[in-house]
């Protein structure tokens, strides 16, 4: 009856989970303590239309969460696209809703042989309204476009701590 009790089957499952080689990405000897400042995210590369403050902020939560890269062993390369479309329309034909549409390709390369560890494609939006005066509506875009890059700069963490292959290289 030891299976079926609940507490002793949660108190059975981190040990379950080590037996099977998970290793939690925090922990000592996890993939983001091993990364954690040592990556130099280099300004995305502009392609259909990404603004320099779009740039910024991911630059800026990527840092927040990867740390900043006093000493570089790897460095992260991205492509930045944005744009915006249409989501609302009025009989009168006004736009009354905007989605912000990004995508940001991403590359972490090891400083000291050059091999990829990580690379990807993330996507995603936000919207904003843009039925209040002009005041309201640059605000709401403005903060759409901030949103959109803290969403971009998780999934590319995410990918990057469950995917990069942080082996040492070959001697």
């Amino acid at each position: 009856m030891l299976l079926l009790n609940p507490k002793a089957l949660l108190l059975a499952l981190p040990l379950l989970a080590a037996a099977c080689g998970f290793t939690p990405v925090y922990a000592p000897g996890g993939t983001g303590s091993q990364l954690h400042g040592k990556i130099e995210i280099q300004a995305p590369e502009d392609i259909d239309g990404a603004s320099g403050s779009d740039a910024y902020f991911l630059v800026q939560h990527l840092e927040q969460r990867l740390g900043r890269g006093g000493s570089a062993a790897y460095r992260l390369d991205l492509r930045l696209s944005t744009q915006e479309e249409g989501q609302a329309i009025t009989a009168d034909n006004e736009i009354t809703r905007y989605s912000v549409i990004g995508t940001a390709d991403y590359a972490l390369t090891r400083q000291s042989d050059g091999k990829v560890t990580s690379s990807g494609t993330v996507r995603n939006f936000t919207g904003y309204s843009a039925t209040g005066s002009t005041v309201e509506t640059l605000a709401g875009e403005r903060d759409a476009h901030n949103r959109l890059m803290v969403i971009l700069a998780d999934q590319i963490t995410a990918q990057i701590l469950a995917t990069a292959d942080l082996s040492a290289p070959a001697e």
